[in-house]
């Protein structure tokens, strides 16, 4: 199969990008590194009239630091991401994610907020960037607007981006002192997709008691789902191997996945605990970046 004929637009400005999305919104879809939506394409699962290639908007290409934050602009490679030395010391979750991402031909177009924008509730960057509490830059004719993380994913290949809206970056801010992250999938081969997966940045008081905790799993809901329980049965503890099995029980009773040919329900729920444990031990040693098991 082959996609159907649409008309091709390749702005130049990041104007006349969100002038064409304006005018066309729900017959567009927008092209950046194309590792989700050619294959939707050429299957016919998507069939746009229009389709928007944003490659040439300047200026959108290079990891800035701003202001204390890290911006991820809507261009930069998960390739070249996954190797910044830079973002590797500010949230070496990142590189570890990125490395688990496809394969590295597959990284080297996909774009970080291409993977975002798709939102396929069992890949790694939504997961990761919702672990983070990054903020997600939206633009259009109507102006900026900023989303969290944790409101950017409404569903199923689902986001807050508006139909006329183009996802222009992502924010992270600095980690505080004393946080260590962490992140664990587990897939059949290495570049499927996660039967699941668990993101995890802790941050611990000079007592090594647990002031802040972001856990975030994959692969079991309709969007990057949030350990909520779990994160409230690691604050004010410290992270003693009681602890951690508290955790992983909570973990795998809190989510509810749904089983499908690769793995049934009940096995993605204790994986969930197994992954979460894992990314707490490696949480309480040094340097603390669990990579896939």
């Amino acid at each position: 199969m082959k996609a159907r004929a649409f008309a091709y637009h390749a702005p130049a400005s990041l104007s006349e990008a969100l002038e064409l999305l304006a005018e066309h919104s729900f017959d567009a879809k927008v092209l950046a590194g194309g590792q989700s939506l050619v294959p939707l394409l050429n299957f016919r699962m998507s069939a746009p009239e229009h389709l928007v290639d944003v490659n040439r908007l300047p200026g959108l290409d290079t990891v800035v630091r701003e202001d204390g934050r890290w911006r991820v602009p809507a261009l930069v490679r998960q390739r070249v991401a996954e190797r910044s030395p830079e973002l590797a010391a500010a949230f070496p979750l990142l590189p570890a994610a990125l490395a688990q991402v496809a394969h590295p031909q597959i990284r080297n177009r996909g774009t970080v907020c291409g993977s975002v924008a798709h939102a396929d509730p069992a890949a790694e960057l939504p997961t990761v960037l919702t672990a983070l509490g990054a903020t997600m830059h939206l633009a259009s004719t109507r102006g900026v607007r900023t989303v969290p993380a944790d409101d950017f994913f409404v569903f199923h290949f689902t986001t807050a981006v508006e139909p006329d809206e183009l996802l222009v970056g992502v924010t992270l801010d600095d980690l505080p002192p004393g946080t260590v992250t962490g992140f664990a999938e587990f897939a059949a081969r290495h570049g499927d997709f996660a039967l699941a997966a668990v993101a995890g940045v802790v941050t611990r008081d000079e007592d090594g008691v647990v002031r802040a905790c972001r856990l975030v799993a994959a692969g079991v809901a309709s969007t990057p789902f949030r350990l909520r329980a779990t994160e409230s049965v690691l604050l004010g503890a410290e992270l003693t191997p009681a602890a951690l099995f508290a955790a992983a029980h909570t973990a795998s009773r809190e989510v509810d996945p749904s089983g499908d040919i690769h793995a049934p329900a009940a096995y993605r729920r204790q994986l969930v605990g197994v992954l979460t444990r894992r990314v707490l031990t490696g949480v309480t040693r040094e340097g603390g970046v669990v990579r896939a098991g």
